[in-house]
């Protein structure tokens, strides 16, 4: 299942996140997810396993996701050079700007470089991460391009209908990290383990069939071949308008987990 970016690229809808993976385990763990049949891999320079995860997607036809840390907003070009290396490919299918950091005033000019990247064919469409309307705003009036991509926290506990609206307004897509909640609560909420129960499937396969259902981009995190199966088989797993309401009521205001974007 792919989604159109607003470059006209296309993007597949469900991915393999790689979040704390270990650089020598993320070969095989990347391995056995295209082998379960992902073709989109979403690392970063701060995870410290780009070497692993190229080494894992060798030779195939994968979706490659890859981001730009906080203190190298004022030397993009050779952090994208130091990423391709590792990653072993002359270009990745995204790049992204990992956090505004919104202290250190560098957003736009990193921004501009992500374009002259994208132009000079290292990074085929190019997006942020963790942005808000403001900081999406500020980009757009300085450049007139507008992120395909904004990856944020976002799960049935903290639904982010505000900045979803805002996407669905600019035509950017919302890819959501931390899709399940990093486990906690989420998976042993009673509304949620009903469901489940009723379609049979795991509490972890009807919320990942949820973000597909609104129409996100989603990234679980796995590791061993049981879990990564588990999720791949979301796709397939069709919740009802009840079902869908429901997830939809559990949006809660203290649902964040990860860093609030203002502060990092």
């Amino acid at each position: 299942m792919d989604m159109t970016l607003n470059d006209g690229r296309s993007m597949p809808q469900l991915g393999l996140g790689t979040w704390q993976i270990p650089d020598a385990q993320a070969a095989m763990v990347v391995r056995r997810g295209l082998d379960t049949g992902f073709r989109l891999v979403d690392t970063a320079a701060i995870y410290g396993n780009e070497l692993g995860v190229g080494g894992g997607i060798a030779n195939e036809d994968v979706f490659i996701t890859t981001k730009l840390w906080n203190d190298r907003q004022d030397d993009v070009d050779a952090a994208m050079d130091e990423s391709l290396a590792l990653l072993g490919v002359d270009a990745v299918d995204l790049y992204l700007i990992h956090w505004p950091s919104p202290a250190q005033n560098l957003y736009v000019d990193a921004w501009k470089s992500l374009i002259s990247l994208r132009e000079a064919g290292k990074a085929k469409s190019i997006g942020v991460c963790n942005f808000q309307p403001e900081h999406l705003d500020a980009l757009i009036a300085a450049t007139g391009v507008t992120p395909a991509v904004n990856q944020i926290e976002l799960h049935p506990h903290f639904q982010q209908r505000d900045l979803r609206s805002y996407h669905e307004a600019h035509g950017i897509v919302t890819q959501s990290w931390s899709p399940i909640g990093q486990g906690k609560d989420l998976l042993t909420d009673p509304t949620i383990t009903a469901i489940a129960d009723r379609h049979s499937r795991s509490a972890a396969q009807v919320v990942i069939a949820w973000h597909l259902a609104k129409g996100l981009s989603v990234i679980p995190k796995a590791s061993s071949a049981d879990h990564l199966s588990d999720n791949y088989a979301a796709l397939d797993l069709m919740l009802d308008d009840d079902d869908i309401a429901r997830i939809d009521a559990l949006d809660r205001p203290d649902g964040r987990l990860g860093p609030d974007p203002l502060s990092m």
